[in-house]
């Protein structure tokens, strides 16, 4: 079964000062780039959702998908994007700003998902889900976009409904998120 792959940039960055997190450059090039590397070679395809800098991330050489909900509202508008833009039965997310993504992420993911015949599966470590680490079916795009339509933003609030596989993973800096200057900074070398 093909997967899609998709990486989420679509924010605003509120916390790194209003800047496009995933154009930060981090180790020699930007940060997205690292998340791509990660990611694009275990999956099929693979999509960028983001909602500003369009041409730089078009620039990465993967389609480009903009959210079809207006107003920024978060990693669940950019998965409904993805979900409608991928043409395969399974989508596999990850931030744009957690350059050690795993490299068998999708595997673990996709294995977990087929054994419990889950709807998403999603990274944990310790009691920690990482629910943007994730892969899907395609099938949950009706009761997402209800979800959203509905007014809905929180990602376990959207999933308490669904049958959920939470995959263990020993490495938390794997899914560390930098978030501010200051983390960028302090895993700089």
């Amino acid at each position: 079964m093909k997967i899609t792959g998709l990486i989420l940039a679509g924010g605003l960055g509120r916390r790194m000062g209003g800047r496009d997190k995933g154009l930060q450059p981090f180790r020699g090039k930007p940060m997205a780039a690292w998340a791509i590397e990660r990611l694009a070679p275990q999956v099929d395809a693979l999509l960028i959702n983001a909602n500003q800098n369009l041409e730089a991330y078009a620039a990465f050489g993967y389609p480009v998908v903009p959210d079809r909900i207006a107003g920024f509202a978060g990693p669940l508008a950019g998965l409904h994007t993805g979900l409608l833009a991928c043409e395969t039965p399974l989508l596999a997310t990850a931030p744009c700003d957690s350059p050690f993504l795993p490299e068998d992420l999708v595997a673990r993911l996709r294995l977990a998902l087929e054994t419990a015949g889950a709807d998403i599966a999603v990274a944990k470590t310790g009691d920690q889900p990482h629910p943007v680490f994730s892969m899907v079916r395609r099938e949950v795009l009706d009761g997402l976009t209800a979800f959203l339509e509905a007014g809905g933003r929180k990602v376990d609030a959207w999933y308490a409904a669904l049958k959920v596989a939470e995959v263990p993973f020993a490495d938390e800096r794997a899914f560390a998120n930098i978030n501010t200057l200051e983390e960028l900074n302090e895993l700089e070398p």
